[in-house]
Protein backbone atom coordinates (compact mmCIF):
# COMPACT_ATOMS: atom_id res chain seq x y z
CA UNK A 1 0.00 0.00 0.00
CA UNK A 2 1.85 3.52 -0.59
CA UNK A 3 2.07 5.87 1.64
CA UNK A 4 -0.10 9.19 2.21
CA UNK A 5 1.08 11.94 2.91
CA UNK A 6 -0.17 15.70 3.75
CA UNK A 7 0.90 18.82 5.22
CA UNK A 8 -1.06 18.30 8.44
CA UNK A 9 -2.50 15.13 9.82
CA UNK A 10 -4.53 14.89 12.92
CA UNK A 11 -5.47 12.27 15.02
CA UNK A 12 -8.84 12.10 17.03
CA UNK A 13 -12.33 14.15 15.84
CA UNK A 14 -12.88 15.69 19.22
CA UNK A 15 -13.18 19.03 19.83
CA UNK A 16 -9.28 19.69 19.76
CA UNK A 17 -8.93 17.82 16.64
CA UNK A 18 -11.88 19.08 14.75
CA UNK A 19 -10.17 22.97 15.73
CA UNK A 20 -6.68 21.75 14.51
CA UNK A 21 -8.03 20.47 11.17
CA UNK A 22 -10.42 23.32 10.27
CA UNK A 23 -7.84 25.82 11.24
CA UNK A 24 -4.80 24.41 9.10
CA UNK A 25 -7.25 23.40 6.07
CA UNK A 26 -8.73 27.28 6.41
CA UNK A 27 -5.37 28.14 6.11
CA UNK A 28 -4.37 26.08 2.81
CA UNK A 29 -2.69 23.24 4.56
CA UNK A 30 -3.80 19.35 2.84
CA UNK A 31 -4.91 17.63 5.83
CA UNK A 32 -6.08 14.46 7.36
CA UNK A 33 -8.43 14.09 9.91
CA UNK A 34 -8.77 10.93 11.81
CA UNK A 35 -11.37 9.71 13.93
CA UNK A 36 -12.02 6.07 15.12
CA UNK A 37 -16.07 6.53 15.67
CA UNK A 38 -18.79 6.95 13.40
CA UNK A 39 -18.72 10.52 13.95
CA UNK A 40 -16.82 13.76 14.86
CA UNK A 41 -17.29 15.55 17.87
CA UNK A 42 -16.29 13.21 20.09
CA UNK A 43 -17.42 13.23 24.33
CA UNK A 44 -19.40 16.84 23.05
CA UNK A 45 -21.13 14.12 20.40
CA UNK A 46 -20.44 10.43 21.24
CA UNK A 47 -20.15 11.10 25.18
CA UNK A 48 -23.50 12.79 25.23
CA UNK A 49 -21.97 15.91 26.35
CA UNK A 50 -24.54 18.16 23.96
CA UNK A 51 -23.60 21.44 25.66
CA UNK A 52 -20.75 24.12 25.74
CA UNK A 53 -20.59 24.96 29.50
CA UNK A 54 -20.40 28.80 30.61
CA UNK A 55 -16.82 30.35 29.96
CA UNK A 56 -14.33 32.06 28.29
CA UNK A 57 -11.93 30.17 25.84
CA UNK A 58 -15.30 30.17 23.31
CA UNK A 59 -14.29 32.29 20.95
CA UNK A 60 -13.04 32.15 17.31
CA UNK A 61 -14.42 28.62 15.59
CA UNK A 62 -16.63 27.35 17.99
CA UNK A 63 -18.63 30.76 16.88
CA UNK A 64 -18.09 30.07 14.06
CA UNK A 65 -19.68 26.95 14.33
CA UNK A 66 -22.86 28.44 16.46
CA UNK A 67 -23.60 31.03 14.38
CA UNK A 68 -24.09 27.92 11.07
CA UNK A 69 -26.34 26.15 13.88
CA UNK A 70 -28.68 29.26 14.17
CA UNK A 71 -29.29 28.12 10.74
CA UNK A 72 -30.81 25.05 11.71
CA UNK A 73 -34.60 25.28 13.71
CA UNK A 74 -34.00 23.74 17.04
CA UNK A 75 -30.61 22.65 16.39
CA UNK A 76 -29.01 25.52 19.00
CA UNK A 77 -30.28 27.17 21.99
CA UNK A 78 -28.39 29.36 25.13
CA UNK A 79 -29.33 28.37 28.76
CA UNK A 80 -30.33 30.06 31.86
CA UNK A 81 -30.03 28.55 35.45
CA UNK A 82 -33.57 27.45 36.59
CA UNK A 83 -33.76 25.04 39.22
CA UNK A 84 -31.21 23.87 41.74
CA UNK A 85 -31.19 21.87 44.70
CA UNK A 86 -28.97 24.02 46.81
CA UNK A 87 -32.20 26.82 46.37
CA UNK A 88 -34.93 24.68 47.30
CA UNK A 89 -37.68 27.22 48.14
CA UNK A 90 -39.83 25.06 50.19
CA UNK A 91 -43.03 27.40 50.15
CA UNK A 92 -43.13 27.33 46.61
CA UNK A 93 -41.87 23.92 45.79
CA UNK A 94 -42.71 20.39 46.75
CA UNK A 95 -39.92 18.71 46.88
CA UNK A 96 -36.11 20.03 45.51
CA UNK A 97 -34.90 19.26 42.45
CA UNK A 98 -32.24 16.27 41.70
CA UNK A 99 -29.75 18.37 41.13
CA UNK A 100 -29.51 20.81 38.55
CA UNK A 101 -31.45 22.72 35.98
CA UNK A 102 -30.52 24.91 32.67
CA UNK A 103 -33.51 25.86 30.71
CA UNK A 104 -33.70 27.96 27.10
CA UNK A 105 -33.89 31.18 27.48
CA UNK A 106 -34.08 33.05 24.19
CA UNK A 107 -33.34 36.41 25.94
CA UNK A 108 -29.80 35.18 25.87
CA UNK A 109 -26.97 35.64 23.39
CA UNK A 110 -23.80 34.23 22.52
CA UNK A 111 -21.71 36.84 24.09
CA UNK A 112 -23.43 35.83 27.55
CA UNK A 113 -22.09 32.43 27.85
CA UNK A 114 -18.27 33.02 27.70
CA UNK A 115 -18.01 34.32 31.73
CA UNK A 116 -17.90 32.03 34.92
CA UNK A 117 -15.68 33.67 37.22
CA UNK A 118 -16.50 35.89 39.95
CA UNK A 119 -18.89 33.37 41.40
CA UNK A 120 -18.53 33.69 45.25
CA UNK A 121 -19.86 30.48 45.70
CA UNK A 122 -22.76 28.32 43.62
CA UNK A 123 -24.94 27.62 46.70
CA UNK A 124 -25.56 31.05 47.93
CA UNK A 125 -25.85 33.02 45.35
CA UNK A 126 -28.20 32.38 43.21
CA UNK A 127 -28.61 35.82 41.83
CA UNK A 128 -25.32 35.71 39.93
CA UNK A 129 -25.89 32.21 38.63
CA UNK A 130 -28.78 33.28 36.25
CA UNK A 131 -27.55 37.08 35.52
CA UNK A 132 -23.74 35.84 34.09
CA UNK A 133 -24.11 31.80 34.05
CA UNK A 134 -25.53 30.67 30.15
CA UNK A 135 -24.22 27.76 28.26
CA UNK A 136 -24.77 26.72 24.66
CA UNK A 137 -27.07 23.49 24.24
CA UNK A 138 -27.61 21.87 21.09
CA UNK A 139 -28.56 19.27 19.15
CA UNK A 140 -25.58 16.56 18.51
CA UNK A 141 -26.73 15.55 14.39
CA UNK A 142 -27.04 18.99 13.29
CA UNK A 143 -23.55 19.82 15.28
CA UNK A 144 -21.43 16.83 13.10
CA UNK A 145 -23.25 18.23 10.25
CA UNK A 146 -22.56 21.38 10.38
CA UNK A 147 -18.22 20.85 11.01
CA UNK A 148 -18.24 18.51 7.96
CA UNK A 149 -19.62 20.90 5.77
CA UNK A 150 -17.17 23.77 6.95
CA UNK A 151 -14.58 21.12 6.50
CA UNK A 152 -15.35 20.17 3.05
CA UNK A 153 -15.57 23.95 2.28
CA UNK A 154 -12.11 24.31 2.94
CA UNK A 155 -11.25 22.11 -0.28
CA UNK A 156 -8.29 21.00 1.84
CA UNK A 157 -9.25 18.72 4.21
CA UNK A 158 -10.00 14.56 4.43
CA UNK A 159 -12.04 13.07 6.85
CA UNK A 160 -11.45 9.76 7.72
CA UNK A 161 -13.83 7.85 10.10
CA UNK A 162 -14.13 4.55 11.87
CA UNK A 163 -10.61 3.92 11.35
CA UNK A 164 -8.36 4.18 14.58
CA UNK A 165 -4.89 4.85 14.90
CA UNK A 166 -2.54 1.95 15.71
CA UNK A 167 1.19 2.49 15.18
CA UNK A 168 3.63 5.65 14.64
CA UNK A 169 7.24 5.91 12.85
CA UNK A 170 9.74 8.46 14.33
CA UNK A 171 13.28 9.75 14.29
CA UNK A 172 15.49 12.41 16.32
CA UNK A 173 12.02 14.20 18.16
CA UNK A 174 10.16 13.79 14.69
CA UNK A 175 6.77 11.84 13.76
CA UNK A 176 7.51 10.80 10.33
CA UNK A 177 4.67 9.13 9.89
CA UNK A 178 1.28 7.18 11.28
CA UNK A 179 -0.04 3.70 10.79
CA UNK A 180 -4.20 3.19 10.83
CA UNK A 181 -5.85 0.61 11.92
CA UNK A 182 -7.28 -0.06 8.20
CA UNK A 183 -3.24 -0.85 7.17
CA UNK A 184 -2.86 2.92 5.75
CA UNK A 185 0.65 4.66 6.03
CA UNK A 186 0.15 8.48 6.72
CA UNK A 187 3.20 10.53 6.39
CA UNK A 188 2.74 14.55 7.00
CA UNK A 189 5.12 17.20 7.88
CA UNK A 190 3.24 18.29 11.10
CA UNK A 191 0.95 16.06 13.51
CA UNK A 192 -1.63 17.03 16.21
CA UNK A 193 -2.75 14.61 18.77
CA UNK A 194 -6.75 15.43 19.66
CA UNK A 195 -7.28 11.45 21.18
CA UNK A 196 -8.54 12.50 24.61
CA UNK A 197 -6.03 9.95 25.77
CA UNK A 198 -3.57 10.86 23.96
CA UNK A 199 -2.59 7.70 21.99
CA UNK A 200 -0.30 9.14 19.32
CA UNK A 201 1.68 11.13 22.21
CA UNK A 202 2.12 7.80 24.26
CA UNK A 203 2.90 5.65 21.20
CA UNK A 204 5.78 8.16 20.20
CA UNK A 205 7.11 7.89 23.87
CA UNK A 206 6.34 11.37 25.10
CA UNK A 207 6.61 11.56 28.79
CA UNK A 208 2.77 11.54 29.87
CA UNK A 209 1.52 11.09 33.45
CA UNK A 210 -2.04 10.61 34.83
CA UNK A 211 -3.73 10.99 38.31
CA UNK A 212 -2.81 13.32 40.99
CA UNK A 213 0.54 15.24 40.61
CA UNK A 214 2.81 14.92 44.10
CA UNK A 215 2.70 18.39 45.58
CA UNK A 216 6.61 18.04 44.93
CA UNK A 217 6.28 18.02 41.20
CA UNK A 218 5.11 21.99 40.92
CA UNK A 219 5.00 23.42 44.01
CA UNK A 220 0.90 23.11 44.06
CA UNK A 221 -0.39 24.60 46.95
CA UNK A 222 -3.82 22.10 46.47
CA UNK A 223 -1.92 18.96 45.42
CA UNK A 224 -1.28 15.40 47.61
CA UNK A 225 2.14 15.09 49.28
CA UNK A 226 2.67 11.81 47.73
CA UNK A 227 1.27 11.49 43.79
CA UNK A 228 -1.37 8.73 42.88
CA UNK A 229 -3.74 7.29 40.25
CA UNK A 230 -7.14 8.98 41.47
CA UNK A 231 -9.05 11.16 38.21
CA UNK A 232 -12.11 12.95 38.08
CA UNK A 233 -15.30 10.81 38.10
CA UNK A 234 -16.64 10.08 34.39
CA UNK A 235 -20.38 10.20 33.24
CA UNK A 236 -22.72 8.12 31.43
CA UNK A 237 -25.36 10.81 29.75
CA UNK A 238 -28.52 9.73 28.99
CA UNK A 239 -31.36 11.63 27.04
CA UNK A 240 -35.15 11.53 27.71
CA UNK A 241 -37.95 12.62 25.84
CA UNK A 242 -41.47 13.94 26.50
CA UNK A 243 -44.30 11.52 26.79
CA UNK A 244 -48.41 11.82 26.72
CA UNK A 245 -48.99 9.89 29.43
CA UNK A 246 -47.15 9.84 32.41
CA UNK A 247 -45.41 6.14 33.44
CA UNK A 248 -42.53 4.90 35.48
CA UNK A 249 -40.11 3.02 33.09
CA UNK A 250 -39.98 -1.08 34.51
CA UNK A 251 -36.24 -1.75 35.48
CA UNK A 252 -34.82 -4.37 32.94
CA UNK A 253 -34.39 -7.50 35.30
CA UNK A 254 -31.06 -8.02 37.48
CA UNK A 255 -31.35 -4.01 37.74
CA UNK A 256 -31.74 -3.57 42.22
CA UNK A 257 -34.12 -0.29 42.22
CA UNK A 258 -31.64 0.47 45.34
CA UNK A 259 -28.18 2.16 44.29
CA UNK A 260 -25.55 -0.36 44.93
CA UNK A 261 -22.74 1.67 44.38
CA UNK A 262 -22.59 4.55 46.60
CA UNK A 263 -24.81 5.48 49.67
CA UNK A 264 -27.50 7.41 47.59
CA UNK A 265 -28.18 8.39 43.62
CA UNK A 266 -25.99 10.65 42.39
CA UNK A 267 -27.13 14.31 41.94
CA UNK A 268 -28.14 15.34 37.95
CA UNK A 269 -27.05 17.93 35.81
CA UNK A 270 -30.12 18.38 33.98
CA UNK A 271 -29.86 20.75 30.49
CA UNK A 272 -33.08 21.43 28.36
CA UNK A 273 -32.50 20.50 24.65
CA UNK A 274 -33.87 23.19 22.44
CA UNK A 275 -36.98 20.92 20.63
CA UNK A 276 -37.96 19.88 24.81
CA UNK A 277 -35.75 16.87 25.69
CA UNK A 278 -33.68 17.01 28.67
CA UNK A 279 -29.99 15.67 28.66
CA UNK A 280 -29.30 13.73 31.78
CA UNK A 281 -25.87 14.00 33.39
CA UNK A 282 -25.84 11.87 36.55
CA UNK A 283 -22.72 13.37 38.49
CA UNK A 284 -20.45 11.04 38.23
CA UNK A 285 -21.66 7.68 37.39
CA UNK A 286 -18.75 6.18 37.83
CA UNK A 287 -15.63 7.20 40.17
CA UNK A 288 -12.58 8.14 38.18
CA UNK A 289 -10.61 5.59 40.38
CA UNK A 290 -12.79 2.63 39.65
CA UNK A 291 -12.98 3.27 36.00
CA UNK A 292 -9.11 3.37 35.38
CA UNK A 293 -9.17 0.25 37.33
CA UNK A 294 -11.97 -1.68 34.57
CA UNK A 295 -11.74 -3.29 31.06
CA UNK A 296 -13.68 -0.65 29.13
CA UNK A 297 -16.08 -2.75 27.93
CA UNK A 298 -17.33 -3.69 31.52
CA UNK A 299 -16.82 -0.19 32.62
CA UNK A 300 -19.46 0.87 29.80
CA UNK A 301 -22.04 -2.08 30.74
CA UNK A 302 -21.38 -1.14 34.62
CA UNK A 303 -21.78 2.66 33.45
CA UNK A 304 -25.25 1.50 31.30
CA UNK A 305 -26.86 -0.35 34.54
CA UNK A 306 -26.51 2.72 36.44
CA UNK A 307 -28.18 4.53 34.10
CA UNK A 308 -31.08 2.83 34.30
CA UNK A 309 -31.29 2.51 37.87
CA UNK A 310 -30.96 6.41 38.42
CA UNK A 311 -33.52 6.83 35.77
CA UNK A 312 -36.02 4.89 37.49
CA UNK A 313 -35.23 6.82 40.81
CA UNK A 314 -35.67 9.63 39.22
CA UNK A 315 -39.62 8.60 38.15
CA UNK A 316 -39.95 7.12 40.95
CA UNK A 317 -39.15 10.01 43.56
CA UNK A 318 -39.72 12.94 40.96
CA UNK A 319 -43.10 12.73 40.06
CA UNK A 320 -42.62 15.23 36.53
CA UNK A 321 -39.89 12.67 35.04
CA UNK A 322 -42.89 10.34 34.96
CA UNK A 323 -43.99 12.71 32.21
CA UNK A 324 -40.69 11.29 30.34
CA UNK A 325 -39.23 8.21 28.58
CA UNK A 326 -35.64 7.34 28.06
CA UNK A 327 -34.49 7.21 24.19
CA UNK A 328 -30.99 7.47 24.19
CA UNK A 329 -28.08 6.24 26.27
CA UNK A 330 -24.81 7.63 25.36
CA UNK A 331 -22.15 5.32 23.15
CA UNK A 332 -19.22 5.92 25.23
CA UNK A 333 -18.76 7.41 28.61
CA UNK A 334 -18.29 11.34 29.68
CA UNK A 335 -14.28 10.83 30.62
CA UNK A 336 -12.77 14.54 32.03
CA UNK A 337 -9.39 12.80 33.26
CA UNK A 338 -6.75 10.62 32.04
CA UNK A 339 -3.19 10.64 30.61
CA UNK A 340 -1.50 14.21 30.36
CA UNK A 341 1.26 15.01 28.40
CA UNK A 342 4.73 16.47 29.59
CA UNK A 343 4.70 19.68 27.45
CA UNK A 344 7.57 22.34 27.15
CA UNK A 345 5.13 24.81 29.43
CA UNK A 346 3.25 23.13 32.09
CA UNK A 347 0.24 24.67 33.28
CA UNK A 348 -0.32 24.66 37.42
CA UNK A 349 -2.75 25.53 39.61
CA UNK A 350 -0.57 28.99 40.63
CA UNK A 351 -1.39 30.42 37.53
CA UNK A 352 -5.40 29.63 37.67
CA UNK A 353 -5.37 31.20 40.62
CA UNK A 354 -3.70 34.39 40.16
CA UNK A 355 -5.39 35.09 36.24
CA UNK A 356 -4.58 36.31 33.95
CA UNK A 357 -3.32 39.43 35.30
CA UNK A 358 -0.45 37.47 37.33
CA UNK A 359 0.70 35.85 34.20
CA UNK A 360 3.77 37.15 31.74
CA UNK A 361 3.53 34.88 29.11
CA UNK A 362 4.42 35.90 25.43
CA UNK A 363 2.83 33.00 24.03
CA UNK A 364 -0.73 32.79 25.24
CA UNK A 365 -3.24 31.42 22.90
CA UNK A 366 -6.43 31.06 24.52
CA UNK A 367 -8.27 31.98 28.02
CA UNK A 368 -10.47 29.95 30.32
CA UNK A 369 -12.38 30.33 33.48
CA UNK A 370 -13.84 26.80 34.17
CA UNK A 371 -13.88 26.54 38.29
CA UNK A 372 -11.25 23.93 39.83
CA UNK A 373 -14.11 21.27 39.04
CA UNK A 374 -13.76 17.73 40.97
CA UNK A 375 -16.71 15.17 40.59
CA UNK A 376 -16.76 12.28 43.03
CA UNK A 377 -15.12 11.15 46.32
CA UNK A 378 -12.11 9.60 45.44
CA UNK A 379 -10.40 12.45 44.09
CA UNK A 380 -10.15 14.60 47.74
CA UNK A 381 -11.12 17.49 45.90
CA UNK A 382 -14.37 17.80 45.93
CA UNK A 383 -16.70 20.39 44.62
CA UNK A 384 -16.10 23.63 42.69
CA UNK A 385 -12.81 26.75 43.55
CA UNK A 386 -14.49 29.02 41.24
CA UNK A 387 -12.15 31.76 40.03
CA UNK A 388 -11.71 35.24 40.22
CA UNK A 389 -10.71 36.16 36.60
CA UNK A 390 -9.65 34.08 33.23
CA UNK A 391 -6.19 32.97 33.04
CA UNK A 392 -4.19 32.50 30.19
CA UNK A 393 -3.04 29.08 28.01
CA UNK A 394 0.36 29.48 26.40
CA UNK A 395 1.17 27.82 23.12
CA UNK A 396 4.00 25.64 24.94
CA UNK A 397 1.56 23.55 26.70
CA UNK A 398 1.05 22.05 23.27
CA UNK A 399 4.01 21.05 22.62
CA UNK A 400 5.72 17.76 23.84
CA UNK A 401 8.94 18.18 26.00
CA UNK A 402 11.18 17.12 22.72
CA UNK A 403 9.42 17.01 19.89
CA UNK A 404 9.48 19.27 16.90
CA UNK A 405 6.64 18.74 14.67
CA UNK A 406 3.83 17.36 17.10
CA UNK A 407 1.10 19.17 18.87
CA UNK A 408 -1.57 18.10 21.61
CA UNK A 409 -4.81 19.39 21.42
CA UNK A 410 -7.11 17.67 23.95
CA UNK A 411 -7.48 17.49 27.54
CA UNK A 412 -4.56 15.87 27.91
CA UNK A 413 -2.36 18.89 26.90
CA UNK A 414 0.57 20.30 29.24
CA UNK A 415 -1.77 20.91 32.39
CA UNK A 416 -1.26 19.46 35.85
CA UNK A 417 -3.89 17.16 37.55
CA UNK A 418 -5.41 20.30 39.12
CA UNK A 419 -5.35 22.76 36.54
CA UNK A 420 -7.12 20.09 34.32
CA UNK A 421 -9.69 20.30 36.39
CA UNK A 422 -10.48 23.37 34.88
CA UNK A 423 -8.92 23.51 32.04
CA UNK A 424 -10.95 20.84 29.35
CA UNK A 425 -14.25 22.06 28.60
CA UNK A 426 -15.13 21.63 24.68
CA UNK A 427 -14.48 24.71 23.61
CA UNK A 428 -11.64 25.66 25.13
CA UNK A 429 -10.01 22.59 23.70
CA UNK A 430 -11.61 23.72 20.04
CA UNK A 431 -9.49 26.74 20.33
CA UNK A 432 -6.41 25.50 21.49
CA UNK A 433 -6.73 23.18 18.24
CA UNK A 434 -7.30 26.46 16.52
CA UNK A 435 -3.91 27.52 17.28
CA UNK A 436 -2.43 24.23 16.61
CA UNK A 437 -3.84 24.16 13.06
CA UNK A 438 -2.89 28.08 13.11
CA UNK A 439 0.89 27.28 14.33
CA UNK A 440 1.29 24.40 11.73
CA UNK A 441 0.21 26.83 8.67
CA UNK A 442 2.90 29.19 10.45
CA UNK A 443 5.73 26.81 10.92
CA UNK A 444 5.27 26.02 7.44
CA UNK A 445 5.42 29.44 6.17
CA UNK A 446 8.15 30.52 8.29
CA UNK A 447 10.22 27.58 7.69
CA UNK A 448 10.94 27.09 11.32
CA UNK A 449 9.72 24.04 13.69
CA UNK A 450 6.89 24.17 15.79
CA UNK A 451 9.15 24.81 18.85
CA UNK A 452 10.15 28.36 16.98
CA UNK A 453 6.54 29.33 15.57
CA UNK A 454 6.79 33.31 16.22
CA UNK A 455 4.30 33.67 19.38
CA UNK A 456 3.38 37.43 17.83
CA UNK A 457 2.44 36.02 14.76
CA UNK A 458 0.61 33.09 16.18
CA UNK A 459 -1.52 35.69 18.92
CA UNK A 460 -2.40 37.87 15.51
CA UNK A 461 -3.82 35.71 13.46
CA UNK A 462 -5.95 33.89 16.52
CA UNK A 463 -7.25 37.94 16.51
CA UNK A 464 -7.73 38.10 13.01
CA UNK A 465 -9.87 34.80 13.16
CA UNK A 466 -12.15 36.67 16.03
CA UNK A 467 -10.38 33.92 19.05
CA UNK A 468 -10.02 35.75 21.94
CA UNK A 469 -5.96 36.04 23.65
CA UNK A 470 -6.44 39.63 25.69
CA UNK A 471 -8.46 40.16 28.63
CA UNK A 472 -10.45 42.31 29.04
CA UNK A 473 -12.03 41.35 25.36
CA UNK A 474 -11.38 43.90 22.73
CA UNK A 475 -14.22 45.77 21.62
CA UNK A 476 -13.94 44.74 17.78
CA UNK A 477 -14.14 41.16 19.04
CA UNK A 478 -17.13 41.99 21.71
CA UNK A 479 -19.05 43.73 18.50
CA UNK A 480 -18.00 40.27 16.12
CA UNK A 481 -19.55 38.54 18.98
CA UNK A 482 -23.05 40.40 18.79
CA UNK A 483 -23.31 39.81 15.33
CA UNK A 484 -25.33 36.34 15.65
CA UNK A 485 -26.55 36.67 12.13
CA UNK A 486 -25.63 32.94 9.84
CA UNK A 487 -22.08 33.17 8.03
Amino acid sequence: MPVERYDLVVIGGGSGGIGAALAGARLGLSTLLVEKGDRLGGAAVRGGVHCWEMGAGGTGIPFDIYRRLKRIPNAVGIYSYGRHMSWWDREKEPQPFPGGERVIDPEMRYLDTLQRHGAPDLRPDRDFSHRVWHGVPFEPDAYCRVVEEMLAETGCCQVTKNVGFAGVEVEDGRVLAVELEDGRVVAGDYFVDGTGDVLLCQACGCQTSIGQDPRSRFGEPGAPEEGNRLVNGVTLVYRVTPVDEPVVEPLPEGIPEECWWRERFPVTSCNHYPNGDRNMNMLPTMEGGEFVGMDAGAAYQECRRRVLAHWHHCQTDFAEFRNYRLTWIAPMPGVRESHRVMCEHMLIEQELRGGFSGQDHADIVCLADHALDSHGGSTGRQGCGELEEPYGVPYRCLIPRGWSNLLVACRGAGFSSIAASSCRLSRTMMQLGQAAGIAAALARREGVSLLDVPAAALRQMLREQNAQVDWPMPEELRVHLGDEGAD
